[in-house]
């Protein structure tokens, strides 16, 4: 069982990192939004991939905040594209649709991989909702 949890976690920690990796380099070669590449719009991009960062620090890189992380990410992957359907000088509406379609099936497939590997990791736990600190109990408070 250890191992399947450590395949679906390498998997997808590298589907995560195939998106970010596909994000910089098209926005860095020719700029995602607008004609021109130092168009402010371009920063979006910028923004899904901070969720995906400060995301992955703060549930310290373990499978279920990740798994929920990249959840996020996808969202706001999507969000990015309805706006860049609507934002002028940009590329075909085929073309926005199949890049941003990709770049949501990567971040959602590597939070679904995350989930896979947060169950298999904690089985019980995953059932039950999160596992909670142990708590002290000094007289009448309660030390966490």
């Amino acid at each position: 069982m250890r191992l399947q949890t450590d395949t679906a976690y390498r998997l997808a920690a590298g589907l995560a990192l195939t998106a970010a990796f596909l994000i910089l380099w098209t926005n860095a070669a020719a700029g995602l939004l607008g004609i021109e590449d130092d168009d402010p719009a371009n920063l979006l991009y910028g923004g899904v991939l901070a969720i995906g960062f400060c995301g992955a620090i703060i549930a310290r890189f373990r499978p279920r905040g990740l798994a929920r992380t990249l959840f996020a990410t996808a969202l706001a992957q999507a969000l990015v594209g309805a706006f860049a359907l609507n934002y002028p000088n940009t590329a075909s509406p085929v073309m926005i649709v199949l890049l941003h379609g990709l770049l949501v099936a990567l971040f959602a497939g590597a939070g679904g991989l995350f989930r896979y590997a947060a169950r298999e990791r904690f089985p019980r736990a995953a059932a039950q909702g999160e596992p909670r600190a142990p708590t002290l109990s000094v007289g009448s408070y309660a030390l966490a």
